[in-house]
């Protein structure tokens, strides 16, 4: 059990991201999240593109990160990528794709990297178990790598073909026509390419010039042109963190204005992609022990550059230079009647060995950075309206929990 006292749960996130030893992409993530005050994961465990393009663009404004489940996806295509790209993009949120890794360095290389889903080409996140050996966290960062790589570079060739045209000066001064086309491509050999055959019901044959009576002179040449171009494109870095807060510290207040120009100040999210470790689970009954957790966290110091830190239940940093993030899932408002928070640990579920929580009261006692909502806010009937109201609460209680601890 890392202790909850740790540092990292009682700085605000905009002061974690000015840090320079983070991974460029955890500093936006945490910039984002202090600009939209939204600490808000929405599961989209939907069953088609159509659903979920319209679920991103419903709540893409409360949220500050999207979790797909890709191979669920029936109608799975290259409209569903530049789909949720293009919403991720203008509705300011990074994409998740919890895809829960747990094979050997090859397979999993592949299955991020190539296949249908492609998952290292538009994901900025994922997750993977570390049951398979720690060797699986840098043969993912290899495959992100060649990924971006590839995906910053593309090679195209163009190749056209064909006859100049015969200019006005080559017409006779009778007014009659040039010799018309022949074939554009002729033969070398003295083959009879170039020989009129008539019918054999012809009787009186006028036969056009055979290939050893044609005037060579009269051939067209034949032009083949080859361009081949070679592109590269950077997304730009996000800004200093520091000048960003700072500009934010300078504004008037907590106006849509005012976040706007952050936003925009913020820019685009970095080139990169991150690790999730599943360090703890919300099922009742698994066997993510202790033990399995701690081997989890020590695997990620040894590849801080690469994992962002982990699905868990708690804050896990534990040493002074620890600065991993938490997504927590198990989040739920508890039944109508009852506030959230007032619910224990163990007293909401769905039947299926899940276990809710309420957001406030996650964000509050356990130090925790993202919390993740599925089921409370996807069956929604007014799903803007319900994951406005969990991206309320979840920062009431990151608010309370700064608080307590200045």
């Amino acid at each position: 059990m890392a202790p909850k006292q740790h540092p990292t749960s009682s700085t605000p996130f905009s002061v974690r991201a000015e840090s320079e030893s983070l991974p460029a992409l955890t500093s936006y993530l945490l910039s984002l999240i202090s600009i939209k005050k939204s600490n808000l994961c929405v599961s989209a465990d939907v069953h088609s593109t159509s659903t979920l393009l319209k679920l991103a663009e419903e709540i893409g404004d409360s949220i500050c990160v999207l979790k797909t489940h890709a191979d669920i996806i029936d109608d799975f295509s290259d409209r569903t990528i530049k789909g949720l790209q293009e919403i991720a993009k203008r509705k300011n949120f990074l994409i998740f794709e919890d895809r829960k890794f747990g094979d050997i360095g090859n397979t999993v290389q592949s299955q991020y990297s190539r296949g249908p889903l492609r998952i290292a080409t538009w994901a900025h996140l994922t997750n993977a178990h570390i049951f398979p050996g720690p060797a699986i966290i840098p043969c993912l960062q290899s495959a992100a790598t060649s990924t971006l790589i590839s995906l910053n570079q593309s090679v195209s060739t163009e190749i056209s073909t064909g006859t100049p045209r015969t200019s006005l000066d080559s017409l006779s001064t009778t007014g009659t026509d040039p010799e018309p086309d022949l074939d554009p491509f002729p033969s070398s050999s003295t083959s009879d390419a170039y020989q009129y055959r008539p019918s054999s019901s012809n009787t009186q044959n006028t036969l056009s010039p055979t290939t050893t009576e044609f005037d060579m002179s009269h051939r067209r040449s034949s032009v083949v042109t080859a361009t081949t171009t070679i592109s590269q494109t950077f997304e730009p870095c996000p800004p200093n963190p520091a000048t960003l807060q700072r500009s934010m510290s300078s504004s008037s207040g907590d106006t849509p204005l005012d976040r706007a120009t952050a936003i925009k100040e913020l820019g685009l999210p970095p080139h990169a992609r991150g690790l999730l470790l599943l360090a703890q689970m919300s099922s009742e009954n698994n066997l993510l022990d202790a033990e399995y957790t701690d081997t989890c966290v020590a695997a990620a110091r040894e590849h801080k550059d690469f994992v962002l830190g982990f699905v868990a239940q708690e804050n896990l940093n534990a040493e002074k230079r620890d600065a991993f993030l938490v997504f927590t899932p198990g989040v739920g408002f508890p039944p109508e009647g009852q506030e959230a928070g007032v619910l224990g640990k163990e007293s909401k579920g769905d039947g299926m060995g899940q276990r809710w929580r309420g957001p406030r009261e996650v964000m509050r006692d356990e130090g925790v950075d993202v919390v993740i909502v599925g089921r409370g806010v996807v069956n929604a009937r007014d799903r803007a309206s319900e994951a406005e109201r969990y991206r309320r609460e979840a920062w009431r209680g990151y608010e309370e929990r700064i608080e307590r601890r200045k």
